[in-house]
């Protein structure tokens, strides 16, 4: 609490981020595109089929909106913006990731929900209809026709909301999806999993990794930037987007240092990354072109 309170004014950008406003209901591409909301909320969608991940629109990721708000301009995107949701995925019910206001706002335009076991709890306190939810164990998977096939896999991680702690499960996904495989990495320390993933299910065109928020008083839960890339080399993945930066102070590190080093440590190992700005569509598999915008 005390390293909390006293945190330097370089964890908060020193300006509003920049971002782009993209009409996501207007969206059509036959390959995946996905759009980065900030932290590690996004949208893909390819052929009509819209997947969201972890939506965290309210402005706050805590249960008291004034500790941990989003940085300006981070907040640029609404429930309102979105399109129907066929795919809503939580992978699990930190603030930062289940942000149950945010849910409720949803409920009407998502069709289907999947979560790790137990997350559905949280899910139904949101007035979502339990037929919605489908809960898996770490390697179960579940198919919703014969183009999308989504399988829950393992985490380094732990759950919890308020003083309680352990009543779920937290994961990682496989997202197969009309011939595109892509990993979808939830918050995860560094471990063998990875290699077990990749070897199991990968090679993958593009895993979205956790790069920030991370301290050596938590090694095992969050991953440090030169972990992250090592962990896309482990699944083996085409492209790695890091994300859990540039919207949240969760940690006491500059808010850009996560960018900074995940940038250097992925040139110099030859790692293919994408740095896309705060709603910026990019769509996989096509030549990816990266600016350095976070330099405000």
């Amino acid at each position: 609490m005390k390293f909390f309170f006293n945190r330097p004014k370089s964890v908060s950008p020193p300006k509003p981020l920049p971002n782009v406003k993209t009409d996501l209901k207007s969206i059509c591409s036959e390959k995946p595109v996905i759009i980065w909301f900030g932290h590690s909320s996004y949208l893909m969608h390819i052929k009509g089929v819209n997947i969201l991940v972890d939506p965290v629109f309210s402005g706050s990721a805590s249960p008291m909106p004034f500790l941990i708000k989003a940085f300006p301009g981070s907040n640029a995107y609404s429930v309102e913006d979105l399109p129907q949701i066929d795919l809503l995925i939580i992978t699990h019910n930190h603030y930062d990731h289940l942000d149950k206001k945010t849910v409720k706002e949803l409920k009407h335009k998502v069709n289907a929900i999947y979560t790790p076991l137990g997350v559905g709890n949280d899910l139904e306190r949101c007035i979502i209809k339990e037929e919605k939810i489908t809960e898996l164990d770490w390697w179960n998977s579940s198919k919703m026709n014969n183009e999308i096939e989504i399988i829950a896999t393992p985490a380094r991680h732990f759950s919890g909301r308020g003083l309680k702690r352990g009543e779920s499960l937290w994961a990682s996904f496989v997202l197969n999806i009309f011939g595109y495989n892509i990993y979808l990495g939830g918050d995860s320390g560094y471990d063998t999993h990875f290699k077990k993933i990749g070897q199991q299910y990968g090679p993958f065109d593009l895993a979205v990794l956790e790069c920030g928020q991370y301290n050596t008083a938590w090694p095992f839960i969050h991953m440090a930037p030169e972990e992250t890339v090592q962990a896309s080399i482990d699944l083996n993945a085409k492209v790695l987007l890091p994300v859990h930066w540039a919207k949240f102070a969760l940690a006491y590190h500059d808010w850009d240092e996560p960018i900074k080093r995940i940038t250097k440590i992925a040139a110099e190992k030859n790692v293919d990354i994408i740095t896309p700005m705060i709603g910026e569509p990019v769509t996989i598999t096509e030549h990816y072109t990266n600016s350095t915008w976070w330099e405000i």
